[in-house]
C-alpha cells in the first residue's frame, strides 16, 4: 500500500478514535486492539500502528508492555500541566498574531464567545470555546505552534467531557470579553496577561458544586 494512502487512512483512524476518547465513548484504561481497529476501518496494521502513534503523541493513549495500547488516564497534576503548557504557548502565539488580527477576525472571535455563553450543553460550549481560542491566535504565522496548541486543546476537551458527564450550566465568560476589548484597543500586553491567567485557572479554581459530575471538584473550563 502506498505510503500516501497509509497516511490518509492513519489520519482518518486517529481522528475517529480521538473523537471517541475526547467525548468519553472510550474510557480511561480501555484497550485498543489492533485487529479490531483494522477490521473496523478496513485497513492493514500499518496505518493502525501509525494512528496509535499519533494518539500517543497527543497524550490520548499509552502503550504499555504486555498490556497493549490503552486509553490514557489523567489526574489533577496532568490537568495543570496541560494548562501551563497551553498558557505559555497560546500567549506566545497571541503576541505574534496580534499585529495581524483584523476587525473581521475579532468579530468572529466575539461571535464564538457569544456562542459559548449561550451554550446549553458541554459539547456546544467546548466547540465554541475552542473556536474562540483558535481565532485569536490564528494569524500568528506559526503553523507548528498552532498544531501543538490544537493537540493541547484536544486533551483539554477530554478532561472537560470526563468531568462534566452530567449536566451543564450556562455561563458568561468575562475573560473572553476582556481579552477582545484589549485586542481591539491595541493593548497586546494586557490581552496576553488576561489570556495567561484565564488558561492557568484550569485545574486550580473550584468547580461549582452544582455542576460537579465527579469527585475532583476542580475547574476544567478555560
Amino acid at each position: 500500500m502506498p505510503r500516501e494512502q497509509d497516511d490518509t487512512i492513519a489520519g482518518r483512524i486517529s481522528r475517529a478514535l480521538a473523537e471517541r476518547i475526547i467525548h468519553g465513548e472510550l474510557v480511561p484504561g480501555s484497550r485498543l486492539a489492533q485487529d479490531h481497529v483494522a477490521e473496523e476501518f478496513g485497513a492493514s496494521h500499518v496505518p493502525v500502528r501509525e494512528a496509535f502513534r499519533r494518539l500517543e503523541a497527543q497524550g490520548l493513549v499509552v502503550s504499555l508492555p504486555r498490556r497493549g495500547v490503552r486509553v490514557a488516564s489523567f489526574d489533577l497534576k496532568q490537568v495543570r500541566e496541560v494548562a501551563e503548557m497551553r498558557a505559555a504557548l497560546e500567549v506566545l502565539a497571541l503576541r505574534h498574531a496580534a499585529p495581524h488580527l483584523t476587525t473581521g477576525v475579532l468579530d468572529e472571535a466575539e461571535a464564538a464567545a457569544t456562542d459559548a455563553d449561550n451554550a446549553r450543553d458541554v459539547r456546544t460550549w467546548e466547540e465554541a470555546n475552542r473556536r474562540f481560542h483558535r481565532l485569536i491566535v490564528s494569524t500568528c504565522g506559526m503553523p507548528r505552534l498552532l498544531a501543538v496548541i490544537d493537540d493541547l486543546h484536544a486533551v483539554s476537551a477530554r478532561f472537560l467531557f470526563v468531568a462534566w458527564r452530567q449536566g451543564w450550566e450556562a455561563r458568561t465568560d468575562k475573560d473572553h470579553r476582556a481579552i477582545l476589548v484589549a485586542l481591539r484597543q491595541g493593548r497586546v500586553g494586557d490581552a496576553c496577561a488576561l489570556l495567561e491567567k484565564h488558561v492557568q485557572w484550569i485545574g486550580r479554581a473550584p468547580m461549582p458544586a452544582s455542576g460537579r459530575a465527579d469527585e475532583t471538584g476542580f475547574a476544567i473550563v478555560g
